[in-house]
């Protein structure tokens, strides 16, 4: 399969969903990423029946990211960690039916500062919640692609190394086929690793690479002009800007044709 490059669509774009598609078709680029934040917040969203037909109209491929902003498939709760699931394999299933290549997925997290037996069960229901994942992912057909995350001060994430995504990843018994890994490289920068580090360590297993820069102190999510090598490096189906305007998917290009918005300069 000959690797796609493309973007993430995020929730602070106003944009809506064929408008993006057609700029980034019109800059070069044949991909785009859904995430369900997105998906969930615009009053335009369309269904996966409809994202199949954009795709097949603009020659684009895509992939889907899984919720996360509001959901943890570590939580210790588990109601909640139940509902983390379903919120997960929905996303699958909508990629079925929009006939994307895989689904991003984050391995959740636990605040440090709650007691270790409260930090030790919400472990237990990050793998559990993945291997979960991951059986479903088998069913419908979809590979699930665990993302490596950002360190985080106040919360401990089971994935922002390539040792520990490799613990949580062995840990499951499904097919590489349906559980692969996202890298993510600028979390990897702002972690202190090398990209080239999970190519060593995954290899084939990468299905999705995020694009985006910072200056090693904080996730930033800056435009990563320089991103050939990366591309030209690592193995993986889909490469994805994940930028924080559509003015900075194009500034990753260099592409010079006008977004179709004003830049967004919100926070995270």
């Amino acid at each position: 399969m000959t690797a796609t490059v493309g973007a993430a669509m995020d929730i602070r774009f106003g944009t809506t969903v064929e408008e993006f598609m057609r700029y980034v078709t019109d800059i070069g680029l044949n991909h785009v990423e859904f995430k369900r934040e997105y998906l969930a917040g615009h009053p335009e969203t369309p269904g996966p029946e409809r994202v199949r037909e954009l795709s097949e109209e603009y020659g684009a491929t895509t992939t889907y990211h899984a919720p996360f902003r509001d959901w943890n498939v570590a939580s210790y709760d588990e109601a909640v960690r139940r509902t983390s699931v379903d919120r997960v394999k929905q996303t699958l299933d909508d990629a079925s039916e929009a006939g994307a290549e895989a689904v991003v997925v984050h391995g959740g997290s636990v605040p440090h500062r709650y007691p270790e037996w409260i930090r030790d069960r919400a472990r237990e229901s990050a793998s559990r919640s993945l291997a979960e994942c991951a059986e479903y992912a088998q069913l419908v057909g979809v590979p699930l692609c665990l993302e490596n995350q950002p360190i985080d001060d106040q919360k401990q994430r089971y994935t922002t190394s390539p040792a520990d995504l490799a613990t949580m990843v062995d840990a499951v018994d499904v097919s590489p086929q349906y559980l692969g890994v996202t890298l993510d490289v600028g979390h990897a920068k702002v972690n202190g690793h090398d990209w080239q580090a999970f190519v060593e360590e995954f290899g084939d297993r990468i299905r999705v690479c995020h694009l985006h820069d910072n200056d090693g102190t904080e996730d930033q999510h800056r435009p990563l002009p320089e991103h050939e090598p990366i591309v030209e490096a690592v193995p993986a189906d889909s490469f994805v800007f994940e930028m924080k305007s559509v003015a900075d998917v194009g500034r990753s290009v260099g592409a010079t044709r006008t977004p179709p918005e004003p830049e967004v300069t919100a926070g995270d």
